[in-house]
């Protein structure tokens, strides 16, 4: 039986980079990535501090080409309800930055970080499914489709939402929906977008507008499931017409492109992110809606807190209970982060005065008090840093 440090199970975004990051800590690392079915048309914007991983990792310069940068990011009131919130925009300038960071395409994500696990020695990557996963105090077994078998100090799930890592590992999940679904999609236009990311808040959710290299945009339109259905049905000429209006023109003409993909908005949480030798990271220990850039970038945390766990130089065993330690060590984050956008999101679909209110207040007080806007935008970059300065800044503006 084939044995490694650590082996990795999903071979999506934050499998890839789990692997790779690990590997290059000085682990032996075996990736369990089967081919994917379909091609991923998604886009995923990596905000700054995620960005200095990929440098780190020497894999930056291959996907800048395909990225495009976040200077702007503004909210606009998009509802018809009698509270509306004024616009408010986000610039990097204001803490110092040149973008927030860079949306890219998933498709040109998944082609720098497959060639960059082929370049690694120190991974060794199974095109096969993990039918059986046993976890105990002193190894991780794993049996693979084709019969054959691997053994392991650790073991990280990277395998989505119905995770057998997890399961095989006795933990339990807590799950919610929303009455959503996200239309996701790209399209050309004909004026530049000059970098601005523009996320209009409807009575349904965000229509949110990502820059792309060129004069292209993502979109990820958050609408509920029968308005989905409709969308769907549409031919790409009326879909771009739609799309169009809902941006009030402000990137002229319109062309969706082929490709239009709808997904069913949910959440769901695991009980605990590590236990013994196992950790679940990305969609097998949190997933939420698409919402304020979240997602990847909050599984590339994870991996950094993993890193720092596992890395050892010497080549010593991997503790028996580092999971608990990542476990311990995430919890805040993620579920700071999780109940966040889940409170952002039921904002928007609330219809209660006083909910829309305190969104429009608080919205309100961002646009109009930059040290304020400065601090939430030196948090979405960099989470955890500015709200640990916070009594600091608070007293300083106390004092003046």
């Amino acid at each position: 039986m084939t044995h490694f440090d650590i082996a990795v199970v999903g071979g999506g975004l934050a499998g890839s980079v789990a692997a790779i990051a690990l590997a290059r800590a000085g682990r032996s690392v075996a990736l369990i990535a089967p081919k994917a079915a379909a091609t991923d048309g998604r886009t995923t914007a990596l905000m700054d501090q995620s960005i200095r991983m990929m440098e780190r990792l020497g894999l930056w310069d291959a996907i800048l080409p395909h990225a495009a940068a976040l200077s702007t990011m503004q909210i606009i009131d998009g509802t018809k309800r009698l509270l509306r919130a004024p616009t408010v925009a986000f610039r990097s300038a204001e803490i110092g930055l040149e973008a927030f960071g860079y949306n890219i395409p998933n498709t040109a994500l998944n082609d720098v970080l497959g060639k960059a696990v082929e370049a690694e020695t120190r991974i060794a990557v199974f095109r096969s499914i993990a039918e059986d996963i046993a976890v105990d105090a002193d190894r991780v077994r794993i049996a693979l489709a084709g019969g054959e078998e691997l053994e392991a100090d650790f073991v990280i799930g990277a395998d989505g939402r119905k995770s057998k890592t997890r399961e095989a590992a006795g933990v339990g999940v807590r799950t919610w929906s929303y009455p959503q679904t996200a239309v996701v999609l790209n399209f050309a236009h004909t004026l530049p977008h000059q970098n601005i990311s523009t996320e209009f808040h409807g009575e349904s959710g965000p229509f949110t507008q990502v820059p792309l290299p060129g004069l292209r945009s993502s979109l990820v339109w958050v609408v509920d499931p029968k308005e989905a259905e409709r969308l769907l049905g549409l031919s790409l000429a009326a879909l771009s017409e739609a799309v169009e209006t809902r941006m009030q023109s402000m990137l002229g003409k319109v062309t969706v492109e082929e490709g239009v993909q709808a997904w069913p908005l949910s959440g769901m949480t695991a009980n605990r992110y590590g236990k013994g030798r196992a950790a679940f990271i990305g969609e097998a220990g949190h997933a939420f809606p698409p919402i304020g850039a979240q997602g990847l970038n909050l599984s590339l945390r994870d991996i950094a807190t993993l890193e720092d766990i596992l890395t050892d130089r010497s080549g010593a065993r991997i503790d028996a209970r580092a999971g608990d330690r990542f476990d311990g060590r995430r919890k805040l984050d993620v579920l700071s982060r999780t109940a966040s956008v889940d409170l952002l999101n039921r904002s928007l679909l609330s219809s209660l005065l006083p909910v829309q209110m305190l969104r429009a207040t608080g919205l309100q007080i961002l646009a109009s008090f930059a040290p304020l806007r400065n601090l939430v935008m030196h948090e979405g970059v960099a989470p955890g840093h500015s709200l640990s300065a916070f009594p600091n800044f608070l007293r300083e503006k106390i004092r003046r």
